[in-house]
């Protein structure tokens, strides 16, 4: 059995229509974006191509597909890789549990010599009733009113040959099942694929897709996100957290902080109650910023009292650190 649509339709989703209306998308789901950063997705939705995110982790590429998601008004599927992840977790598998159930029916009813002769003939157990579909199938299921948003999310922790299943799919919309035959999308999905660079990504598969790399934001940038994201923060706060985290990324560290922690720790002062940062306070929530005891070592104490007063006097003044 085949599956195939050899005529895509125009998807019902609303795409924006320019550069500014995708920034204006993202702003509205509180997600500040750069105009590189829009011109690659509105290329994306545009051309109907992937669009393959890397950077650091913690600079905010899987919010980018929830934003998407939401702003179009269409369902986020979201694969999580990791390694040892193959084709039945990330595409499809058999229900063997039904597939058992039924040979046995099958068997009973032969025993019993009951059935006309099709009900003898039995059903085939390879049929699309006992197929489970997984995220990559799920999101080119020829029955949707329209396209998804797939994120595959940190591809890099998959293991290479993993990237192998995803050619077709990121190519033509497609998948082939040897049982039953090609499964191809009548809506494409809206394909975002994340890394952190832990390892190269292989070039055939960045090839079918368009890049962009996510850096760190500068302190203007920053200081927005952390206004749009959590609107309750104090300004004073706001802006001293940013400055604080914009001088902390130029420390020699071992995992620096990405925008994630940065909303973290804003909100983890605002339930202490703070409204500007004090050198105690901070010592004591490093912990928020940092994930590596190494790292709070090496910054508690003297060094945060200088970060502190450096971040005083920085202001808008310097872009975040390139990855």
């Amino acid at each position: 059995m085949s599956t195939r649509i050899d005529n895509q339709v125009d998807t019902p989703v609303n795409r924006p229509d320019s550069v500014e209306e995708v920034q204006n998308l993202l702003r509205e789901q509180a997600y500040i974006s750069d105009r590189g950063l829009a011109i690659a997705i509105f290329l994306a939705l545009k051309l109907q191509r992937p669009l393959f995110l890397e950077g650091e982790a913690g600079v905010g590429k899987t919010e980018i597909a929830r934003a998407l998601a939401s702003g179009l008004q269409t369902e986020l599927i979201r694969l999580q890789c990791y390694e040892g992840l193959d084709v039945n977790h990330a595409v499809y598998e058999w229900n063997h549990t039904r597939q058992l159930l039924e040979i046995r029916l099958m068997e009973a009813r032969r025993g019993d010599g009951d059935g006309d002769g099709a009900d003898n003939a039995g059903v085939d157990v390879f049929g699309p009733q006992f197929l489970i579909k997984r995220p990559l199938l799920e999101a080119i299921d020829a029955e949707r009113d329209g396209p998804a948003v797939l994120l595959i999310d940190e591809l890099d922790r998959a293991d290479e040959e993993f990237e192998g299943f995803l050619l077709e799919l990121l190519a033509d919309y497609q998948i082939t099942i040897p049982e039953l035959g090609t499964f191809q999308a009548a809506h494409p999905p809206i394909v975002v694929i994340t890394s952190n660079r832990t390892r190269e990504v292989h070039d055939a598969l960045k090839r079918r897709c368009l890049y962009y790399w996510v850096d760190y934001p500068d302190h203007q940038k920053e200081l927005q996100i952390v206004s749009a994201r959590l609107p309750e923060a104090p300004r004073q706060l706001a802006q001293q957290v940013t400055s604080f985290i914009q001088e902390l990324r130029e420390t020699e560290l071992y995992k620096i902080p990405g925008v994630s922690e940065t909303l973290d720790w804003t909100s983890a002062l605002m339930a202490l109650n703070m409204r500007e940062l004090e050198a105690d306070v901070i010592d004591d929530t490093l912990g928020i910023m940092l994930k590596y005891q190494d790292d709070i070592e090496a910054v508690r104490g003297e060094p945060v009292r200088a970060l502190l007063e450096r971040s005083r006097n920085r202001g808008p003044r310097r872009g975040g650190r390139r990855g």
